[in-house]
């Protein structure tokens, strides 16, 4: 019998860990929390899970899997000329940063993800591999096509890519920190949209910084 909306057992016990661990920690969170949370004995946890550490594995694996970063390069992979857009495309970028921020369940997983990078080698691996390394790479295949069609000036995509992504973590961590203190997020929202200004006008053909960008962070 399903219960929480329709949801399989197996569902609502990661709903219920995720809500645990971001305001536990991951240590401070048992088992028994986490069946006393879903409403079933805590052997019947076992049935789906075999530990701890496989529920926070695969929630950190969907996180990755179900990225709406991802889902943005995917579709601008599906559009071959959607390079040709220039700065607009950066746009997308940190305005799915933004969004990210105040989606409750993308806040819980970041904060249960800040806290085991340092704790945890499976989310440290997950993390680097499946989206930071995935979302640079495919960044860096965007500006090396817009330095071909001379959109921008010619410089190492990569480094391009780390330069743009870095300002946009720590936003959306100072976002998810001022919220959690109850504070007003509204100066920090607009540095998404000023990052993406500064760092188009560095990079933009036609402009010359002495070679380097320029960014907010």
């Amino acid at each position: 019998m399903r219960r929480g909306g329709g949801k399989s057992t197996y569902d609502r016990i990661l709903d219920m860990a995720l809500m645990l661990f971001s305001e536990k920690g991951y240590k401070g969170t048992t088992m028994r929390d986490i069946a006393a949370k879903v409403g079933i004995r805590q052997g019947g946890i076992y049935n789906h899970f075999k530990n701890k550490d496989e529920i926070l594995e695969k929630l950190v694996n969907d996180m990755m899997k179900s990225s709406a970063l991802l889902s943005l390069f995917d579709s601008l992979d599906a559009d071959p000329q959607s390079y040709t857009k220039g700065k607009s495309v950066l746009s997308k970028i940190a305005t799915t940063f933004k969004l990210l921020s105040f989606d409750p369940k993308n806040e819980a997983l970041f904060r249960l993800m800040i806290q085991e990078l340092f704790r945890n080698q499976t989310v440290r691996d997950l993390y680097y591999e499946k989206f930071y390394q995935e979302n640079v790479k495919r960044l860096s295949s965007i500006f090396f096509r817009m330095m071909q069609d001379e959109l921008i000036k010619s410089s190492d995509p990569l480094m391009l890519a780390n330069e743009f992504f870095s300002p946009l973590f720590f936003y959306q961590l100072q976002v998810i920190l001022l919220k959690t203190d109850g504070k007003s997020t509204s100066s920090a929202v607009t540095l998404f949209e000023k990052h993406v200004d500064i760092f188009w006008e560095s990079i933009k053909a036609g402009n010359d910084y002495g070679g380097r960008t320029s960014t907010l962070f």
